[in-house]
């Protein structure tokens, strides 16, 4: 299986730059996932196919960050016309438009049914909205002296994490509104992400992929061989994917940074990365527009992949297309 060449279904659609993207967990329906797009059109796709699913309109200028809930029934979208918005994820429409001052760098919702909806912006303020009272002023947080790239909830709401560009990521306590603690990095952030079970913080930044308890204690930092923009760490925690500036995906072993493999896919630098929740695929998104998914083990029958023969390459379904719309290989 090691010698089958890695085929990533493409999923066209977008006009401009992919900014982020997002998967929501594991429903009765199976996975989703949202990108976000400087055309600020975002859209939502199956997860384990990327077929089409709806385009949210509404914004008046790029996106920049997108989220879904846990059961993929919201999303939310933060963007350069200076809002935030909530979208419902069954019908498209927009449910509430949260006004800021600058640009919306990240949006995340709690992991619980989604009650509670994080903004960073270019303000260096991060501010939560209780979605059971949208029109309540939100609870604010302050500290940052650079714009605000991430910000994450951990599992259990209690504590709030983000990464700015004051070359710090902060975690903040969510009943005080304090910061608690604070890690300096040499350069600034890229991407920011919480494991699954939120024991690891995985920070990018420069050529590094950087990896800490939720005590800011260093696991392990590598060294990449160009500037990082995103990466994200298998559920597993065998194995992490990135991807930046030289257009390739890498996969390398977590504990040694050894690299397992890494492909040549897009066509313009890769500005995020993401593991779906089973692990078996991840998604990135490039400014060339598209999102790409791609095996996390070539080889396996999965989603639109199906393997015919352990000697033959391992190519999408009918060519990756499924039935659906905006997907092609």
């Amino acid at each position: 299986m090691s010698t089958l060449r890695q085929t990533p279904l493409t999923c066209s659609g977008h006009t401009r730059p992919i900014t982020n993207l997002a998967f929501s967990e594991i429903t009765e329906h199976g996975y989703f996932l949202i990108s976000a797009c400087k055309d600020g059109k975002p859209m939502l796709r199956q997860g384990d196919t990327g077929d089409w699913i709806g385009t949210f309109e509404g914004h008046k200028g790029a996106v920049w960050s997108s989220a879904l809930n846990r059961d993929a029934s919201k999303a939310a979208t933060g963007a350069a016309d200076f809002s935030v918005k909530l979208w419902d994820a069954h019908s498209g429409e927009a449910v509430h438009a949260f006004p800021h001052k600058h640009i919306v760098k990240s949006v995340a919702f709690s992991h619980d049914e989604g009650t509670k909806l994080l903004t960073g912006s270019n303000e260096k303020i991060l501010r939560v909205y209780d979605l059971n009272r949208p029109t309540a002023e939100p609870q604010t947080f302050t500290g940052h002296s650079g714009a605000i790239k991430a910000a994450v909830y951990t599992h259990d709401h209690r504590q709030i994490l983000s990464a700015a560009d004051d070359k710090t990521v902060r975690l903040f306590d969510v009943a005080s509104g304090q910061e608690v603690n604070r890690m300096e990095i040499p350069s600034n952030p890229t991407d920011l992400e919480l494991s699954q079970d939120s024991s690891i913080i995985t920070v990018t930044y420069g050529r590094h992929v950087s990896f800490r308890d939720t005590s800011f204690h260093l696991i392990n930092s590598f060294e990449m061989p160009t500037s990082i923009n995103s990466a994200s760490l298998h559920p597993s925690k065998d194995f992490y994917v990135c991807g930046g500036e030289d257009f390739k995906m890498y996969k390398c072993a977590y504990a040694t940074g050894e690299e397992i493999e890494s492909f040549k896919g897009h066509f313009g630098p890769v500005h995020c990365v993401r593991f779906a929740p089973d692990g078996e695929l991840y998604a990135s998104g490039s400014e060339d527009g598209t999102l790409r998914l791609w095996q996390t083990i070539v080889g396996k029958t999965y989603g639109l992949w199906k393997c015919v023969n352990p000697s033959d390459a391992v190519l999408p379904l009918e060519n990756g297309y499924s039935g659906g719309r905006g997907v092609e290989s």
